[in-house]
């Protein structure tokens, strides 16, 4: 395949943007020139690459080139900077897609991307850090902070640390539902918040308290700090990590309802395997921030 970059620009800012129209005004181009760039490119590939679709939807081959295409625009982000001007960054930064879960992007996350230096901008998918990897392995992101310890093919992985997870719930709460203590019994029956249908944390707690799959009362709240304030609303318990609640702890506003017992949750920095100054830039302020943020697994 005879691949040009024009194309591939051209690919990777319709499937980023969901539309000709959009990815045209990114590149400064009329929808017609892309129409014209991505025909073009399918032509040379031999097979459809996207679904004409609102929004414009990759093929399994088209997710393919993709992968190349934003490998490609990486790479060539970063030799622009290298020939330019150091100490200036360039007009367009260079783009960073990166898979983040929930309470990481509402705690230590956003600091560290503060960190990085001018000339990368960001590109953030909130998802389950159960999940993120699917997004590395279709080419939509870059990197990510994942649960998952194997690397997806093509990816290289580091040990950042674990979040540290406690059923919490309000002193009202506690004393309403769980007057004998963290019973089996009292977990049956107390209701619960999840944060959406992919969260397991607080599954986990109840087969670990009860011995068997229960399905108490429960509330799904998908906004990490949304669903805190439910459980600080006294709607039902949930698993909260420490970094989110450690004033409340203080203040006596939220409390733990089995003392000590808790759930670490391992989290790693999975990237794609290229030499980047702007990928290691990223990674490097993602691994200090971890560094002081999160608690050794165990």
């Amino acid at each position: 395949m005879d691949l040009q970059l024009d194309q591939l620009r051209a690919l990777n800012a319709v499937l980023t943007e969901g539309t000709f129209d959009a990815a045209a005004r990114r590149l400064n181009l009329t929808p017609s020139a892309i129409s014209q760039r991505i025909k073009a490119l399918e032509e040379s590939a031999g097979r459809v690459l996207v679904q004409r679709s609102k929004p414009v939807r990759p093929t399994e081959s088209g997710l393919a080139v993709l992968r190349l295409a934003r490998q490609v625009e990486l790479l060539a982000g970063d030799t622009a900077r290298e020939l330019g001007d150091a100490d200036r960054p360039a007009d367009r930064p260079i783009r960073i897609p990166i898979a983040v879960n929930a309470d990481s992007l509402e705690s230590w996350v956003m600091p560290a991307l503060a960190s990085v230096p001018a000339g990368i901008s960001f590109d953030l998918h909130r998802e389950d850090e159960e999940h993120t990897t699917q997004l590395l392995r279709d080419g939509t992101v870059t990197a990510a902070i994942t649960a998952t310890a194997t690397p997806v093919q093509g990816c290289t992985v580091t040990p950042l640390g674990a979040m540290r997870y406690r059923p919490t719930a309000t002193p009202r709460f506690v004393r309403t539902w769980f007057p004998d203590g963290p019973t089996p019994a009292a977990y049956t029956h107390a209701p619960v918040v999840h944060f959406d249908r992919k969260d397991d944390l607080q599954f986990r707690q109840l087969r670990r308290r009860t011995r068997r799959q229960v399905d108490p009362p429960g509330h799904y709240v998908p906004s990490s700090s949304a669903f805190a304030n439910a459980v600080r609303l006294g709607l039902g318990w949930g698993m909260l990590p420490d970094l989110q609640t450690e004033k409340d702890r203080t203040a006596g506003t939220l409390v733990n309802i089995e003392g000590d017992s808790h759930i670490d949750v391992p989290l790693y920095w999975q990237q794609w395997k290229l030499h980047s100054p702007a990928l290691t830039a990223v990674a490097t302020a993602i691994a200090a921030a971890a560094a002081s943020a999160l608690t050794t697994p165990g």
